[in-house]
């Protein structure tokens, strides 16, 4: 579903991401993991078209998106989250959901004036699809608290269910277990599963926690020092000499050499 092909990109001569290729199959849940340091988040960024490279592509389904932005990747299916949830934190987790569709006729003056009709059934369609997605991540009971007064876990959750009113294809997670409790992490972790599982949703996941990866991600992509040096599954990773030596301290050869 996306290629990253021998992406390269560098700030201020320093070299973030090297040479970087990995595939995430379409139905899958691929992790991206690494020590601080590694480049998870700047080959993040490039394939949601935060930054651009400085070599190598992007294909989305075989169709070339190097450098194209956010807003036109967008509406090619592809969205991520972030590590720090970004809700609307004066708005209720309802409202913050309602706003999230594209293309609504509400937003355009002619029509909130003069097609007020088609307006209130755009509107009601929206609002069944806000319940379907309260119930199915368990929101409900918060659905008119403010955003900005959940706790860490929460947020996640609407993070989540903001794209669920997209029509994402393929969604990035930036860390989506940090600062969130036990118990909501696992309801997070089923609520990703099901997603997956259930709706056809695509992942790849950047995470530190390994529990969380090895519950979720099967393959599982490893960087160090701007490459990526191996991919597999869980098992293949813990036996892999260069993934130990990478979150031991080691030294990893130049290049993204692998076993």
């Amino acid at each position: 579903m996306i290629r990253v092909e021998e992406v390269s990109k560098s700030f201020g001569g320093i070299q973030a991401v090297n040479r970087c290729s990995f595939s995430i199959g379409r139905g899958s849940i691929t992790g991206l993991i690494g020590p601080n340091g590694a480049g998870k988040t700047t080959l993040f960024n490039i394939v949601a078209g935060v930054i651009a490279p400085d070599s190598g592509r992007i294909l989305l389904d075989e169709e070339d998106v190097t450098g194209l932005p956010p807003n036109r990747l967008f509406h090619k299916g592809l969205v991520r989250t972030f590590q720090i949830p970004h809700e609307l934190s004066r708005m209720t987790v309802r409202e913050n959901l309602m706003v999230v569709p594209p293309g609504q006729s509400g937003e355009q003056l002619f029509s909130a004036l003069f097609a007020w009709g088609r307006v209130r059934r755009e509107e009601e369609e929206v609002r069944h699809r806000v319940e379907d997605v309260l119930d199915f991540l368990q929101l409900g009971h918060v659905a008119d608290e403010l955003a900005g007064n959940l706790s860490g876990g929460q947020k996640k959750l609407l993070e989540l269910g903001r794209t669920m009113m997209t029509d994402a294809r393929v969604v990035l997670l930036d860390e989506p277990g940090a600062g969130v409790n036990r118990t909501l992490l696992g309801k997070l972790a089923e609520s990703i599963q099901r997603l997956n599982r259930e709706r056809g949703y695509t992942f790849c996941v950047i995470e530190h926690d390994m529990d969380l990866i090895a519950r979720l991600c099967d393959p599982i992509v490893v960087m160090a020092q701007g490459s990526v040096i191996a991919e597999g599954s869980m098992e293949d990773i813990r036996r892999n000499d260069y993934v130990r030596e990478a979150y031991l301290g080691g030294q990893v050869p130049a290049g993204g050499a692998r076993p």
